[in-house]
């Protein structure tokens, strides 16, 4: 049989119909290609592209400079390929932004750059085995720290994806679990977890990330859970409905005949059912994720510097879109926002292929 004629492969060709939503894949399976692979993309592969340059800071798109190495790293220890792309690789010397050197002997005579309209006294620095001089472009510009804005993008791409990701988890497993438990035993079961989903429904979803980042504590995992414990509401209601309509089916009532165990009913027979509207649920979190984590890092509850969010790169250049280096602001908050546009695009487009519409889901 033609997978076209199977429901997945009538749900693709849906999906893939629906050219918004599948552009809207292509960008989100572009940006997860560029997060992996990361430090091998960056024009600064030191960790978390922490490279600063006080005297490069603010300089626009484009601009091109060059650097002498002044003293080299004896003991930086050459890490393998995969610790490289996880974490980069640790810079084995120093160096300073110049406008001109020469050589005589064993020394180097150069002239610092201190700023475009000023010229430093020459300095004089031992000559060096191997190439001492070497130019950078830094394509999106430096930010206040002199740290290419580029770099800090792409790996700004790691931690948004990868905090979506995990707090999708962590909702599905918990939202799913108590929302079927619901559904499927009702009585007392479904009046508690009901009374515990509307509790947690009533807190702004934000105001409860923060509340949980409190209790945990600053840092990158922290942020994984806080998420993941604010966004599993959506679902858990969602499936709490959809088991209690499914529960009373022929072939959940014949697998009760059968005297198959509770568990198995649930996970076999009622869940794969209503994975679209589950699927659809979590492309729709994972873009909240994404805000909720960048809304956090712009807070200071998030990422802590000098990691690379894109939130706390609004944060810290926010002041500046008043004044003639706005992009270094906007640059972040517009890839805050494609991302999560992209989300959305995949939400809704999953949403008509599984033909859920009259389901009530919020995306």
């Amino acid at each position: 049989m033609n997978s076209s004629g199977s429901p997945s492969g009538k749900v693709w060709k849906r999906f893939k119909g629906n050219k918004m939503a599948f552009g809207g894949l292509v960008f989100i399976l572009l940006l997860a290609l560029i997060g992996i692979l990361g430090y091998l993309v960056t024009p600064d592969k030191t960790p978390m592209a922490n490279t600063m340059h006080l005297q490069l800071s603010n300089k626009k798109p484009g601009r091109t400079f060059g650097f002498l190495i002044i003293s080299r790293k004896d003991n930086i220890k050459t890490i393998g390929f995969v610790q490289r792309l996880l974490y980069g690789q640790e810079s084995g010397f120093k160096s300073i932004p110049v406008t001109a050197y020469r050589v005589e002997g064993n020394l180097v005579f150069a002239r610092e750059y201190i700023g475009d309209d000023e010229q430093a006294e020459e300095t004089a620095y031992p000559l060096l085995t191997g190439a001492q001089y070497y130019e950078q472009t830094f394509w999106l510009g430096t930010d206040i720290y002199g740290r290419d804005m580029l770099s800090r993008l792409i790996l700004g791409i790691r931690v948004s994806l990868s905090v979506g990701l995990m707090a999708v988890i962590i909702s599905l497993f918990i939202g799913v679990s108590l929302g079927a438990i619901a559904g499927y035993f009702s009585g007392a079961a479904d009046v508690a977890i009901s009374w515990f989903i509307n509790v947690i429904w009533a807190l702004p979803s934000l105001l409860l990330v923060i509340a949980i980042s409190f209790a945990l504590g600053k840092g990158f995992w922290q942020i994984f859970i806080a998420v993941g414990l604010s966004t599993w509401v959506d679902v858990a209601r969602l499936v709490r409905g959809q088991v209690m309509v499914l529960k009373e089916v022929e072939y959940v009532e014949a697998a009760k005949a059968l005297g198959f165990s509770t568990s198995r009913t649930i996970i076999k027979h009622i869940l794969p059912n209503i994975a679209g509207p589950i699927l659809v649920m979590a492309s729709a979190n994972f873009a909240a994720a994404i805000l909720l984590e960048t809304g956090l890092s712009f807070l200071g509850f998030g990422a802590q510097p000098p990691m690379p969010s894109w939130g706390t790169m609004i944060k810290e250049h926010y002041g500046y879109i008043v004044m003639d280096a706005a992009y270094l602001a906007i640059l972040p908050g517009v890839a805050i926002m494609l991302t999560v546009y992209a989300f959305n695009l995949l939400a809704i487009g999953l949403r008509d292929a599984f033909d859920v519409k009259s389901q009530n889901i919020s995306v």
